[in-house]
């Protein structure tokens, strides 16, 4: 079945993106045949926006960078340093009509894709809250198949892709869908796979050990999850450790996010969460916790002291009314570097798009705390990259990945700003809210190009979601 929904969807099959692309009105020169341009240049471009080492935000203006392999080369000055086209497979201007922003594709620190299916099927609608939420969720999962979460995953990492996402990490039971979909769409996913899980229960850390032994052979990267604490027993959680220290992976799991989570971790571990995961050794850099609404001021302690990740998803804490995220104390525990953002799943936000989750964290704290556009822009690049231990992502650096997001500066999310003070368009760009990207490009590839993804017929794959959505309806019984 999923070999159909390939034929339908996909632009390519098991090749590389077609050149040249859509070159009407296009910025794309191909100086050499090639189905894969190994050598590029971007020229040009009005800005480049990112964190430099040291996590200080700049706007470098009429710059260019030199990519090779799919690596950052150089960011240079392309008045005092000449480029011998003879070397270059594609030219790209950033320079034409206005000009354009780059900045480093954003990562996306907790998602759901298998769950894009289930988007309108669960709505909070008379009265319901998240305990019901999820119990409903339940009932559709239940009855999803392998190309139900494949096409749902596919659909997810596309609508991420087209808002300037370029990496995300992926919190679910299953495994094999996720890879498939994300090797399509050539997305980077940190595939995290529930260790237990109610859905799939031949779930258990041995079984995601099968995949870590294999982990070299897979286009994800694997990582281990479990939903909440308290649905896994001691012995579960010790092994999980076992499997963080011995394949060096990162682990991931709600903490938190409700005040009946926080009751039912003291039932079943008889302490708070924190302390609990210092009890079976994963309170350390490699632990990412989402939400984390309902620690206490010792908890974030914590936290800080163990160089813990934290993923604040504030529009999925008020639309579920789960409470208040404690910006303020990260501050006090100078603990905001180990903070990024996250989409959570389509029933939890609508819109994959990580700048209005930002906007949501400006507006949710500014009467305790100004958190500054520029922290915002790490949230979504830099803090998320050092937290997955990603030393090659999240910058527009020398010897980093060339995952890059192409925004047009002419547009009026951007226009007008402050000339003499171009750090404004971060602002800008902030709080008007989710855009699509004009280009993007991942690993040195160009996945999205003049608006078009270059793997995917969208208008096929929104058929086969429709398709898949109804489908799944008929098979879930109704109350």
């Amino acid at each position: 079945m999923t070999k159909g929904i390939n034929a339908s969807i996909a632009r390519v099959q098991d090749g590389e993106i077609p050149y040249p692309l859509h070159e009407k009105h296009s910025r794309y020169t191909h100086l050499r045949e090639t189905s894969r341009p190994r050598t590029i240049v971007i020229h040009k471009p009005k800005f480049i926006i990112t964190a430099d080492k040291n996590g200080e935000v700049q706007v470098m203006k009429d710059k260019s960078i030199s990519i090779q392999d799919g690596v950052i080369v150089d960011v240079f000055d392309p008045e005092k340093k000449a480029i011998d086209l003879n070397t270059v497979d594609l030219f790209f201007d950033g320079s034409k009509r206005g000009g354009l922003a780059i900045t480093p594709g954003f990562i996306n620190m907790h998602a759901h894709p298998p769950m894009y299916l289930l988007r309108s099927s669960l709505m909070l609608e008379k009265g319901e809250n998240l305990e019901k939420s999820l119990r409903d969720m339940f009932r559709f999962e239940s009855k999803m198949k392998h190309e139900d979460f494949y096409v749902s995953t596919i659909g997810d990492l596309t609508e991420e892709q087209k808002n300037g996402i370029t990496t995300t990490l992926s919190h679910y039971a299953v495994f094999d869908p996720i890879e498939e979909a994300a090797k399509m769409v050539r997305h980077n996913v940190v595939n995290a796979i529930s260790a237990v899980s109610n859905s799939h229960p031949e779930n258990t850390p041995a079984s995601v050990e099968k995949l870590l032994k294999k982990r070299d052979n897979y286009y994800t990267q694997i990582a281990i999850a479990i939903h909440t604490l308290h649905q896994a027993q001691p012995a579960v959680l010790k092994k999980v450790a076992a499997l963080v220290k011995n394949y060096r992976t990162l682990f991931t799991t709600h903490v938190a996010e409700t005040q009946a989570s926080v009751a039912r971790n003291l039932h079943v571990h008889g302490d708070l969460t924190i302390p609990t995961l210092k009890r079976y050794g994963l309170a350390n850099s490699r632990t990412i916790m989402s939400h984390c609404v309902h620690l206490t001021e010792p908890e974030i302690a914590m936290v800080a002291k163990y160089n813990m990740g934290v993923v604040h998803l504030p529009t999925s804490n008020k639309l579920h009314r789960s409470g208040e995220f404690q910006y303020p104390l990260f501050v006090k525990y100078k603990a905001t570097d180990r903070v990024a953002l996250g989409t959570d799943s389509v029933i939890s936000k609508n819109s994959l798009d990580i700048l209005s989750e930002a906007l949501q964290t400006r507006i949710m704290h500014q009467e305790k705390y100004v958190v500054y556009y520029e922290e915002l822009f790490k949230m979504m690049t830099c803090n998320a990259a050092d937290i997955l231990h990603m030393k090659d992502r999240g910058r527009i650096l020398p010897g980093y990945r060339a995952d890059l997001a192409f925004w047009k500066v002419r547009d009026r999310g951007f226009i007008p700003y402050d000339e003499n003070s171009p750090a404004t368009i971060i602002g800008n760009m902030i709080t008007h809210g989710g855009r699509n990207v004009r280009d993007l490009m991942i690993n040195g590839e160009f996945v999205i190009s003049n608006r078009r993804h270059n793997l995917v017929n969208e208008t096929r794959l929104l058929d086969e979601l429709q398709a898949h959505h109804q489908q799944l309806r008929k098979r879930v019984p109704q109350k």
